[in-house]
């Protein structure tokens, strides 16, 4: 099956399409939570509504930071960034009351693109645990070279049946869409860095390779 190309104009509307996706619920949250201030409920319904506010504004601010390193540019072209700077914005995006995650990369510098690329497959091991769990995430190799393995645990964790095809850059004769385009991302980060992805069960867990 042939690859698809996408032009660079339509890759960024995607992904701005993604990242509105991934902040419209807690910012609608905090809009909803200012509208209940503003009837004159009473005080314990105020105070319902500030909690609100106070914890829909962090969630898209965790948000926020942490798309501006896997969607955005991140710094200057050819940049490095801290893997203790993603381990921070991937608790913020992915650690919930449903899902732990346990960080065993050491804290180095690694290229833009390569960091990009974890965060990436970070959210795909996330999307095959629905109902919550556990992701580990250990190295593959050192250095510059660096790859990555996430092994996710959970109840019913599985394989979204479009993802390996999209993270190869095929579609299946169908569109690339908004909810298609962070597999189809992180396909195209791994061959950026010279990289191939591989996702397959292990035991009841998923495992997810970058190397």
């Amino acid at each position: 099956m042939a690859a698809v190309i996408l032009e660079g104009l339509d890759l960024a509307a995607l992904l701005c399409s993604r990242v509105c996706h991934d902040l419209i619920s807690p910012v609608g949250a905090v809009v909803n939570g200012i509208e209940v201030m503003e009837d004159d409920a009473d005080e314990q319904t105020k105070a319902f509504a500030i909690e609100l506010i106070k914890k829909s504004a962090t969630t898209a601010s965790a948000r926020l930071q942490f798309c501006r390193i896997a969607f955005g540019a991140a710094g200057s072209a050819g940049a490095a960034i801290d893997l203790g700077d993603a381990e921070g914005v991937a608790r913020g995006m992915l650690e919930d009351e449903k899902t732990k995650l346990t960080w065993s990369l050491p804290r180095v510098l690694l290229p833009k693109n390569r960091v990009k690329l974890l965060l990436n497959l970070l959210l795909l091991a996330g999307g095959t645990i629905p109902r919550g769990g556990s992701l580990t995430i250990e190295p593959v190799g050192e250095g510059d070279t660096m790859g990555f393995k996430v092994i996710a645990s959970g109840m019913n964790a599985r394989i979204p049946p479009a993802v390996p095809a999209l993270v190869a850059g095929e579609t299946g004769g169908n569109a690339v869409d908004a909810h298609a385009i962070q597999p189809f991302f992180t396909g195209l980060l791994a061959r950026t860095c010279g990289m191939g992805i591989t996702i397959a069960p292990e035991g009841e867990a998923i495992v997810l390779t970058a190397r």
